[in-house]
């Protein structure tokens, strides 16, 4: 029993490092992907093979590019933290990621005349539901540290939802 449960231990842990460079490699090359805007034309059409776009808003498809990596990429990072985050807080990553979502829904949408307006107004929804439930954990936390004799490492560890996988981590909110 102990040699299979080695055997998977071994696979499980090559197969946590193997994830773990290639998000990390993701990580430490995310500034040239700040870069990728150079690659598109400063013209107000852009012709490929897969779709043609006309920019009538920015006026180039280079700044609308520039312009939407400026939002993927932090919303990209935020994302890979939400889902490697073992600490009891990590719901409250949900409002950047919303508030990220919405600009860049709003860059698409080329009738808007300003990028980042209103949009507190429509996180206050996202933000009604985790702000609570940040602050419940909370408390719970705090009641148990004054019924028990447990260090606050040991607390966030009891709160800890850790599944095995990325579909598990997925399922979780669903």
């Amino acid at each position: 029993m102990t040699e299979i449960k080695s055997k998977y231990q071994v696979k499980s842990n090559k197969k946590n490092l193997v994830l773990g460079s290639v998000i990390a490699t993701f990580i430490a090359i995310t500034p040239y992907f700040f870069d990728l805007y150079e690659s598109v034309p400063n013209t107000k059409v852009w012709n490929t093979f897969l779709f043609n776009y006309d920019s009538q808003y920015y006026g180039s498809a280079r700044v609308l590019v520039w312009t939407l990596l400026n939002k993927i990429i932090p919303l990209v990072l935020i994302f890979i933290w939400f889902f490697t985050c073992r600490h009891w807080w990590y719901h409250t990553l949900l409002v950047p990621i919303a508030m990220y979502l919405y600009q860049i829904i709003i860059i698409l949408n080329d009738d808007l005349k300003y990028v980042d307006s209103n949009q507190v107004l429509y996180l206050i929804p996202v933000m009604a539901i985790v702000i609570p439930t940040i602050y419940l954990l909370r408390a719970r936390i705090f009641n148990k540290i004054n019924d028990a004799n447990k260090s606050m490492q040991e607390l966030e560890d009891e709160f800890k939802l850790s599944p095995k996988n990325f579909w598990g981590k997925i399922k979780e909110y669903f």
